[in-house]
């Protein structure tokens, strides 16, 4: 089975063309080598999969006939990605509050004076 079809039905992927697209960007690995998205999938195989800026790391049980649902994923492959990985996404999720969200446009004037009184520098009375 192709590695993009793999990753598509054990629900890594929502899309085929997701899969496509993260093999020719080279976020998938197979036993250490950058896979191309026709490359095959065997059982045993140790697969490195970047998604979401973490690195998945899963060891392939066997191949699906087809898309699988959600519970059983787990017979075709299995997830030994670290906890740090996962912990490492949870920081930099609240490093990400801190700064402005999304589309909420320019700085306002309030946050004009603020940023000014921030970089202003205490003069000398002479």
């Amino acid at each position: 089975m192709r590695i993009d079809k793999y990753l598509w039905c054990t629900r890594y992927c929502k899309t085929r063309s997701i899969a496509t697209n993260a093999c020719k960007k080279g976020h998938v690995k197979i036993n250490g080598q950058t896979a191309k998205p026709s490359r095959d999938v065997y059982a045993t195989d140790k697969i490195e999969f970047r998604k979401n800026q973490i690195n998945y790391q899963l060891i392939v049980n066997d191949l699906p006939e087809s898309r699988v649902g959600a519970k059983i994923v787990n017979l075709y492959v299995t997830d030994v990605t670290p906890k740090e990985a996962f912990e490492a996404n949870e920081m930099l999720k609240y490093s990400k509050e801190y700064y402005r969200k999304k589309g909420v446009g320019r700085p306002t004037k309030k946050d004009r004076r603020d940023l000014d009184d921030f970089y202003e520098t205490p003069e000398e009375d002479l």
